[in-house]
C-alpha cells in the first residue's frame, strides 16, 4: 500500500490530504495521512509508529499536525478507523479529542473489502470522529 499511496498525488497530497513520513536517530519510525472524504470531511489513515519507539511522543506530534493541517485546509471533520485491539492508539486518538462513532460508509477499508466481508471488517474495528 505505501509505494500506491506516494504514487497517488491525488490521495494524501496537497491540496486537500497530507502524507507525513517520520524520522527518528537517522531512521523513519512512522507514518500518518489525511485524506479528503468530502469538502468538509476527512480521515487519518495509515497511522503507525514502530513499536520499538513508541511512547516517545512520535504518534501524538503526528496526529496534532494533521489536525492542525485538517484545520488549516477548511475541514469540520476528521474522522479515522482502527482495528479494535489496537487501545493505546484509540487512547491517544481520545486524548486529542476524538470520539467513538458507528461506522461511516465511506471508510478508506471499503476500496480493499469485498462487500460480503465488510460486516465482519466492521465489527473488528473502532470507527471514530473529532468535530472542529
Amino acid at each position: 500500500m505505501v509505494t500506491s499511496d506516494v504514487d497517488d498525488r491525488s490521495k494524501f497530497y496537497p491540496p486537500s490530504g497530507r502524507f507525513y513520513v517520520v524520522r527518528h536517530s537517522d531512521a523513519y519510525i512512522g507514518v500518518g495521512c489525511l485524506k479528503r472524504l468530502t469538502p468538509t470531511v476527512a480521515e487519518v489513515q495509515r497511522m503507525y509508529v514502530q513499536p520499538h519507539v513508541r511512547g516517545i511522543g512520535a504518534g501524538r506530534r503526528l496526529v496534532e499536525q494533521l489536525l492542525v493541517d485538517a484545520r488549516a485546509i477548511g475541514y469540520e471533520v476528521v474522522r479515522l478507523e482502527s482495528l479494535k485491539f489496537l487501545s493505546a492508539a484509540h487512547a491517544l486518538y481520545k486524548s486529542v479529542g476524538f470520539v467513538e462513532i458507528t461506522p461511516y460508509a465511506e471508510n478508506s477499508m471499503k476500496e480493499y473489502q469485498p462487500v460480503e466481508t465488510m460486516d465482519t471488517y466492521r465489527s473488528s474495528a473502532v470507527f471514530m470522529e473529532l468535530r472542529f
